[in-house]
């Protein structure tokens, strides 16, 4: 009990000394080094008590419940103070929270609540830009461009996007880095893993050290312009032979840590229907294209991008229905251990085929153990004894079966099965679900996913095949892997027109029902 009610106070204690030890020791972009540990003090402090809070109120709320038993309104209180804790830090913060928002592991009044962060971002002055250019170039900025908008086209957490114009006139977008970042990354990461650590040590059912982990990875890779551009490089490489893909050309000569000079190139965000609509684009070819790129990416190249959120994949029109898929924003990629990429492929066989035992193993050689017989419920909505096809809803045996599981899960566990992913996996979860937000709102059935992956995973396969085979048995594979796929397509929409005529019945049903009701009042 005492251990309890000191918890805020060793959270403080063992945060607060830290915030200020680095706060102490950073310069600051304007050399004012008073002002800013000020500064940085009261936004460790701001953290300290927020996380506090929510702990504490978890613990509290949760005390003599059976587990799993909590109800929304503890997760909605303490998403609305993690909302207000990333809107005060910003920054980094906010990056934290676009990290929870994409997790669909989450409750889901957290990712409701966090997804707003997505679109917020506060654009620095243009005279912090000019700046941080003209020191990277050692050139007055007029001298590197011969135009340059003032006003920036796009602003997010770490940098904002001009456009401007070359001295040969081509017209380019300039992405650059908001000054005294790095600093402030390290003050705020600190923070976010004294945090974590302490809360795991007085809690031990709350322990996330390795999401902050990944998340320090990613903001590290994101800080870091140059590595930027060797991403989109590498990507563009990959689907030279997709013509519906479009990566932006790098110019490596303007390019450095902090400043990005790419290609100018149009389009609107990937769930602009309006603007679908009016370009005659049909958003169910749109989402096929962007699950399909993203399904190479994963289960064949093993190199992905981390952050396909609406804003960095653009749907530029080529005339008549017909687009292309320009993908921005290539700070964030991991690359996939080989072993991990065939063992995720072998996943999703197992996961389209049912096969319960296959995914159990390898559960097993994931490290999750007994947390495996949720991945068909995480990846395509199913039990993993279910008896359902893919693609079409669960049966109320299932669903009843299912929630009575759900129901007997604490925060040990959800912690624990997050905890003991593998990196790779935790990109895979957050890539997935902004993907899977998307062809939301595209309004596209969710066997468009299930398929391009399914298939994607049996091409992943075959290209490990294929390498290690002559060139008939290579033949042999790709004849083999697609009848496979197209007898997974059959099946899959069969079930969903067996669906469709269920509820036309069910509706013609109801609608007798009423009528009947009607005539019996009369």
């Amino acid at each position: 009990m005492l251990l309890r009610r000191r918890a805020p106070l060793l959270l403080a204690a063992a945060a607060g000394a830290g915030a200020s030890l680095v706060a102490a020791s950073s310069p600051s972009a304007d050399g004012s080094g008073a002002t800013s540990a000020l500064h940085s003090v009261a936004r460790s402090s701001h953290a300290i008590y927020t996380i506090g809070f929510v702990v504490v109120d978890y613990k509290y709320s949760l005390r003599g419940l059976a587990p799993g038993s909590a109800d929304y309104r503890v997760h909605l209180r303490s998403a609305k103070k993690l909302l207000k804790l990333c809107e005060a830090n910003r920054g980094f913060y906010v990056k934290a929270g676009q990290f929870v928002s994409s997790l669909r592991q989450v409750p889901k009044e957290y990712t409701s609540t966090l997804s707003c962060l997505q679109d917020q971002a506060t654009p620095c002055k243009f005279q912090d830009v000019k700046i941080v250019i003209e020191q990277n170039f050692a050139k007055d900025i007029h001298d590197i461009f011969l135009e340059f908008d003032e006003h920036p086209i796009a602003a997010a957490s770490i940098a904002q996007v001009h456009r401007a114009q070359l001295n040969n006139n081509q017209e380019v977008a300039v992405k650059v880095q908001y000054p005294g970042l790095e600093q402030r990354m390290k003050l705020d990461i600190m923070t976010m893993s004294v945090l974590s650590k302490s809360v795991s040590l007085i809690f031990p059912d709350y322990r996330f050290e390795k999401i902050v982990l990944e998340f320090e990875r990613t903001m590290s890779m994101e800080l870091d312009f140059t590595q930027e551009a060797k991403n989109s490089e590498r990507t563009a490489s990959c689907f030279r032979k997709n013509n519906v893909v479009k990566i932006p050309y790098v110019y490596r000569e303007l390019t450095t840590k902090e400043v990005l000079t790419m290609e100018f190139c149009y389009g609107h965000k990937v769930d602009d229907l309006d603007f679908l609509r009016k370009a005659d684009i049909s958003p169910t070819k749109v989402a096929k294209a962007l699950i399909e790129l993203f399904g190479e990416m994963i289960f064949v190249h093993g190199f992905v991008h981390g952050d396909p959120h609406p804003g960095n994949i653009l749907v530029s029109p080529q005339g008549q229905g017909r687009f292309s898929l320009v993908l921005l924003d290539h700070g964030i990629y991991k690359e996939f251990d080989p072993k991990f990429r065939l063992d995720y492929c072998q996943l999703w066989k197992a996961l389209v085929s049912l096969d319960a035992q296959k995914i159990l193993e390898l559960g097993e050689q994931f490290g999750v153990g007994k947390y495996a017989k949720y991945f068909p419920l995480i990846f395509t909505g199913r039990t993993i004894d279910s008896k359902s096809a893919l693609g079409t809803q669960m049966s109320s045996e299932e669903k009843m079966r299912l929630k009575q599981d759900l129901n007997s899960l604490g925060m040990y566990d959800i912690s624990s099965f997050m905890e003991s992913l593998p990196p790779d996996f935790l990109v895979i979860l957050r890539t997935d679900g902004l993907l899977r937000s998307i062809l939301g709102n595209l309004g596209v059935p969710r066997h468009v996913r299930l398929l391009a992956y399914a298939k994607c995973a049996m091409y992943g396969l075959e290209e490990q095949s294929r390498l290690e085979s002559g060139a008939i048995t290579r033949v042999f594979l790709r004849v083999k892997t697609n009848i496979i796929y197209l007898r997974l397509r059959i099946l899959i929409e069969l079930a969903g027109l067996l669906a469709q005529f269920n509820d036309y019945k069910r509706n013609v049903m109801e609608k007798l029902r009423w009528m009947l009701r009607k005539i019996s009042l009369m």
